[in-house]
């Protein structure tokens, strides 16, 4: 039989209370070590931790279904309960935060940081949002783009920014309607929202 894997690769977490629980330390290695099925006391001899205490976490995660039950393991005459995580990792959506979730609108220089990570902020709440609006095991038609490359010059920078632009202005007229044509009206067709982004960053050290 092929071992049982966490349902999802990624999984949206957009409720406040089911943040609350993945956001403890402890429960969060414990979400780890669940990857592959495994009980309660197997956690906890990985964890070097007294039973009792791994237990109620797991319970808790069980009962906020961060782990799924996965098939029970024979001990001698007992049984014990298995666990997988729901998902291999998670993202704490940002409407998370409801009123005080990052805002672009409200950041007037669109050259900043803040402003990029307040549009990226956005992209995850939309996504999450047409994710938790879609059957369980649909997919939403997305383009993803990343490329990592370097300037040697302001105005080598100057002009990629330029040349970018006027592609992409040129590709948006050349093949999609207007989000909201003359009259007000909806255009037929799902609506999209496109977010392009550079910015200077710091290789982790286990990275290339």
């Amino acid at each position: 039989m092929d071992p049982i894997a966490p349902r999802w690769d990624l999984e949206c977490i957009a409720d406040s209370g089911r943040a609350q629980v993945l956001l403890d330390p402890l429960r969060m290695r414990i979400l780890a070590l669940a990857r592959e099925p495994a009980s309660a006391t197997e956690i906890a001899g990985r964890l070097h931790l007294p039973r009792q205490r791994v237990n109620y976490h797991v319970r808790l995660l069980a009962k906020h279904d961060l782990l799924e039950r996965a098939g029970r393991l024979r001990k001698r005459n007992m049984f014990e309960q298995r666990y997988v995580a729901s998902a291999r990792s998670y993202l704490i959506v940002p409407s998370v935060l409801g009123p005080v979730e990052a805002d672009w609108r409200s950041i007037p220089d669109t050259a900043s940081a803040a402003y990029l990570l307040a549009l990226s902020a956005q992209v995850q709440s939309d996504l999450a949002r047409a994710l938790g609006e879609t059957p369980e095991g649909g997919r939403i038609s997305t383009l993803s783009l990343k490329s990592q490359f370097r300037f040697e010059s302001a105005k080598q920078r100057a002009d990629f920014a330029g040349a970018l632009r006027r592609a992409v202005v040129d590709a948006i007229a050349r093949f999609s309607s207007p989000d909201e044509p003359p009259g007000r009206q909806p255009a037929p067709g799902p609506a999209y929202r496109l977010v392009l982004g550079c910015y200077p960053y710091a290789p982790r050290p286990e990275q290339p």
